[in-house]
């Protein structure tokens, strides 16, 4: 091999290994990425279920609510009955505050807004709770597209180093750019793009 030879070996190697070093680098960068939406991902999957259970416990205080105050307004409405038999005054007497009770106790079953805890106000906060539950699985959809553009996009970058196929680290690059627009929506408009 002559001198010019080697010069132009030695000058190839070189350009060579600048090049894998770009690529190195774009692949640092992806995996960064990727680390940050997975981190994202399974964070926004974690609060989608701890709300369905938020949602789940409240629907059915909700339901224990109905049934408790279907049930005090029944034992009113048979008082209200019992009230024309009642043998005389005093026992009528009982008999209507009981039925004033039974109604106030239904009253407060259905709207309790000191406490939170009327059906009312349970069927608000559960109305409440699935849609941050929604808003938070829209979010994980995201994040899981925005890593298999990532993923694909390493793989595209390690394949430029072996194949040295320039139009590899470009598809990469691009898909990187997807990955990170596809982040930006989870974290900001999740319901713009239909993904579940």
């Amino acid at each position: 091999m002559s001198a010019h030879e080697s010069m132009e070996h030695a000058e190839h190697a070189e350009h060579a290994s600048s090049e894998n070093k770009k690529i190195a680098l774009l692949i640092a960068v992806i995996a960064l990425c990727l680390a940050l939406s997975e981190t994202l991902g399974k964070g926004a999957q974690t609060e989608s279920i701890s709300l369905n259970v938020e949602a789940s416990n409240l629907w059915a205080f909700f339901q224990a609510k109905s049934i408790r105050r279907t049930t005090v307004q029944t034992a009113a409405e048979q008082g209200k009955l019992s009230l024309a038999t009642a043998p005389d005054d005093a026992a009528k007497a009982a008999l209507q505050k009981q039925i004033d009770d039974w109604q106030k106790t239904a009253t407060r079953y259905r709207s309790e807004p000191e406490t939170g805890e009327g059906s009312e106000q349970l069927s608000e906060r559960a109305k409440h709770a699935e849609h941050e539950r929604d808003e938070a699985t829209a979010k994980y959809h995201h994040f899981e597209l925005a890593s298999a553009a990532f993923q694909i996009a390493i793989v595209l970058a390690s394949a430029t180093i072996i194949t040295g196929i320039a139009a590899l680290a470009w598809v990469s690059g691009i898909l990187t750019l997807a990955g990170i627009a596809v982040t930006l929506l989870g974290m900001v408009q999740p319901h713009l793009l239909p993904l579940h």
